[in-house]
């Protein structure tokens, strides 16, 4: 049993938002379906931190979510900056039981026991001052949530970010210090995408990262362990 992890699947199947219009997304969702059936077996888990659909609400996202029941292995997303379908836990929990999605799940202020480790993460915010102090205040209490669960399981933790929390020279420290208040050693982050690779930072102050934008890994799952 395996954990693979990939961002940003931008999917819209039930909305008129197509991605193949960018460089290097034709015919992706296909591609995507490949690799991941190629890769991952029923009994393995895909983590998705962010980005996975274009629906703007939650029923516009149903096709998109067929799709990836429709996959194998257990799901487990974390939101986007535009997955502006998300709402509260219990509509989305509401909306996979009624849909029969019984592959998928969500870490939203919790994390999650997979295997021999504990998952853990959130959305995350910019790294400049462009944006609101209050939303980057409440993810970094977010993610300070999420890895305190995490830390109680025991467990090694896996942590996600969608945005990447350092970025080029620029760093977003109010979600950095929680990363090194709870001695997370690697995170697994999206967002990025095309050329932006090139200013994706590897290493900072003992931390990894790793970007995992399916564009950024030719659309296939990136395994964990």
């Amino acid at each position: 049993m395996s954990i693979f992890a990939i961002s940003d699947l931008h999917l819209s199947l039930g909305v008129d938002k197509p991605m193949d219009i960018f460089k290097g997304w034709d015919n992706y969702t296909k591609r995507l379906q490949a690799n991941w059936q190629r890769l991952v077996k029923p009994e393995d888990t895909v983590i998705l931190p962010g980005d996975f659909s274009w629906g703007l609400k939650i029923e516009e996202t149903k096709k998109d979510f067929e799709f990836l029941e429709s996959l194998p292995g257990k799901k487990l997303l974390l939101k986007g900056n535009h997955d502006l379908w998300w709402s509260t836990a219990k509509k989305i929990h509401e909306f996979f039981e009624s849909n029969n999605f019984s592959s998928v799940d969500i870490i939203y202020n919790n994390c999650a026991v997979v295997e021999n480790y504990a998952v853990a993460g959130t959305r995350g915010w910019f790294y400049d001052d462009t944006g609101s102090k209050k939303v980057l205040m409440r993810e970094a209490g977010r993610l300070d949530s999420s890895l305190t669960a995490a830390e109680k399981t025991g467990l090694p933790i896996l942590c996600f970010l969608h945005y990447p929390p350092v970025y080029g020279d620029s760093v977003c420290n109010e979600i950095f210090d929680i990363i090194k208040k709870h001695n997370i050693k690697k995170v697994y982050y999206g967002h990025i995408h095309g050329l932006g690779y090139i200013n994706a930072v590897k290493e900072y102050d003992g931390v990894e990262f790793k970007l995992i934008s399916c564009d950024c890994i030719d659309f296939t799952p990136y395994y964990i362990a």
